[in-house]
């Protein structure tokens, strides 16, 4: 009897740290303010979701013997701030208007998860009509941020913060610092040398609307949402 309870109660933890794990709390960005006895993070007002599927061996870089995958983001105004956040795997959790990858479309019930890692990157493309794969792959790309595990963020199945939530806010005196109209990428992988797989979230997000921002995974992909 007791060896029953054991495993019941065992399942019952399980169940319940699933179902938590799977909760999103709304993006906060960097502004804060007292409500009642707390203090919390003011929600970005623009964000943008993409559902994708990370297969192993498909990586689009190798730097420091990490495999890096990209997601593209064209910005077509001056922002004061970019959110970057992502979660693996996806599981149960709820996305509103997602873009969805035929990818994840594929993989939606895969198990795959990964220890994300993240980077926010800008490129020195600042033109629409300049954007090509060529132009992307030899253009310089400055990292701006970067984050590996987010107490903010919904453990992984293991029980880990793993997942990843970064923010930068604008140096506009700063010609490399300054979150400008341009091309910018998402860098993803996971902290420990290995193979990336899984299913994930990748959102991005602002405080203030920003109207035409395009997220893809490719340049090509991207190149028709402008």
């Amino acid at each position: 009897m007791k060896i029953k309870l054991v495993v019941l109660s065992v399942f019952a933890f399980c169940s319940m740290f699933n179902a938590e794990a799977q909760k999103l709390k709304k993006f906060g960005s960097s502004i804060e303010k007292k409500v009642g006895p707390k203090t919390i993070k003011v929600p970005y007002t623009d964000v943008i979701s993409y559902l994708g599927y990370a297969a192993a061996g498909n990586e689009d870089e190798i730097v420091d013997n990490k495999k890096f995958y990209y997601i593209y983001l064209w910005v077509p105004a001056v922002a004061p701030e970019l959110g970057v956040r992502m979660l693996s795997p996806v599981a149960k959790t709820k996305v509103k208007d997602a873009i969805t990858a035929a990818a994840y479309t594929e993989n939606a019930s895969s198990d795959d998860y990964f220890d994300t890692y993240i980077t926010l990157e800008r490129s020195t493309i600042f033109k629409k009509e300049d954007i090509t794969a060529d132009a992307a792959k030899n253009a310089t790309w400055t990292k701006l941020a970067s984050n590996d595990d987010s107490s903010e963020m919904p453990k992984q199945p293991s029980g880990r913060s793993y997942n990843s939530l970064l923010r930068y806010k604008s140096e506009m005196g700063s010609p490399t610092k300054a979150l400008t109209v341009g091309l910018y990428r998402i860098g993803f992988t996971t902290y420990k040398t290995g193979e990336v797989k899984g299913t994930f979230l990748a959102e991005v997000a602002a405080p203030v609307k920003l109207p035409g921002v395009v997220m893809a995974k490719t340049i090509e992909e991207l190149k028709k949402g402008l």
